[in-house]
């Protein structure tokens, strides 16, 4: 097996919680808590990290994420869409 299939393969597996926190940095534990209930793997945490920091090179400008990856970019953005509803 090649190092990059390797690689590919090590991404393919769920992501730990010390996985999450090294890709995301420090989350408090309800978040981080509600992303391992996802059950993501460590390819779908790269996927929202890199779409937050807005690298849409990878995804396209403008394109929403699914699955996964969406569901941890919207649990780590819920207090940014709440304060914008507030200040409305």
């Amino acid at each position: 097996m090649t190092k990059s299939q390797a690689t590919s393969h090590e991404r393919d597996t769920l992501a730990s919680t010390d996985d999450v926190k090294s890709i995301l940095g420090n989350l408090d534990a309800d978040r981080l808590l509600d992303i391992m209930t996802l059950r993501p793997r460590i390819v779908d945490v790269e996927q929202a990290s890199a779409w937050l920091a807005g690298d849409t090179d990878v995804f396209g400008a403008g394109l929403p994420l699914k699955d996964i990856p969406g569901d941890i970019v919207a649990i780590l953005t819920a207090d940014e869409d709440e304060e914008t509803a507030r200040s409305s």
